[in-house]
């Protein structure tokens, strides 16, 4: 289970983002004494931070610089500032992202991912296949029986998730989760108008039952 730390003064916030990373089985502490919280959070070891700027004792500025001379969790900052400055600044002092209040629960969710795989170190292939079909990420590019088709950033994307789970019935929410997760903003409508332009070019490729439907469900290969 990942360790999240919430850096937050205001504890309503606090509580809100404990419970919220608890739902989503992380395993949450928040600092509630803010002499000394690099001690604290080097106790605890997180995987991730979650850091206001307005803070008692110390900014967020300043406390983030801190933390990156002994912890190397990364951290988002999340707060109501919300100025090009003071994310600039934010970034360029070690963090790894900036969320401005009042958030969105599915974004920061999938930022708090997003950031937490990055983190990992985890390689992706830079080539999938599945059922005669060759996936080049690097290339944008989809290919079989000799033929090949440019994809959309979009169709990239969902076809790479559905060919990493070749034997997954994908749901189209989860399908949307992972799009946001990448930082590709989309909803239900959008995912619609991608997957059937999507088939459409699979069609020119001699696949066209290559993302089936199952209805009620979502996508299978």
């Amino acid at each position: 289970m990942q360790k999240v730390m919430i850096i937050e003064d205001d504890p309503v916030i606090r509580e809100e983002l404990a419970l919220l990373l608890v739902n989503e089985n992380y395993q949450a502490a928040a600092i509630t004494d803010f002499a000394d919280v690099p001690a604290q959070v080097s106790h605890f070891g997180p995987d991730l931070i979650l850091l206001d700027l307005n803070l008692p004792c110390q900014d967020g500025f300043s406390l983030c610089a801190a933390l990156r001379k002994s912890v190397r969790a990364p951290i988002i900052f999340v707060t109501s500032r919300n100025s090009a400055v003071d994310e600039l600044r934010a970034l360029s002092l070690g963090g790894d992202d900036y969320v401005t209040k009042p958030y969105n629960i599915p974004v920061l969710l999938a930022r708090i991912r997003a950031v937490l795989r990055r983190s990992g170190g985890v390689e992706e292939p830079d080539i999938l296949e599945a059922n005669g079909l060759t996936l080049h990420l690097a290339q944008g590019t989809a290919s079989a029986n000799g033929k090949s088709v440019e994809l959309t950033r979009n169709e990239l994307k969902i076809l790479a998730y559905l060919m990493s789970r070749p034997s997954e019935i994908v749901s189209r929410a989860d399908l949307i989760d992972a799009l946001w997760d990448s930082q590709i903003y989309i909803d239900d409508n959008t995912l619609s108008v991608n997957v059937t332009r999507l088939r459409s070019k699979l069609a020119e490729l001699g696949l066209p039952e290559f993302i089936k439907t199952r209805r009620g469900m979502g996508y299978q290969l």
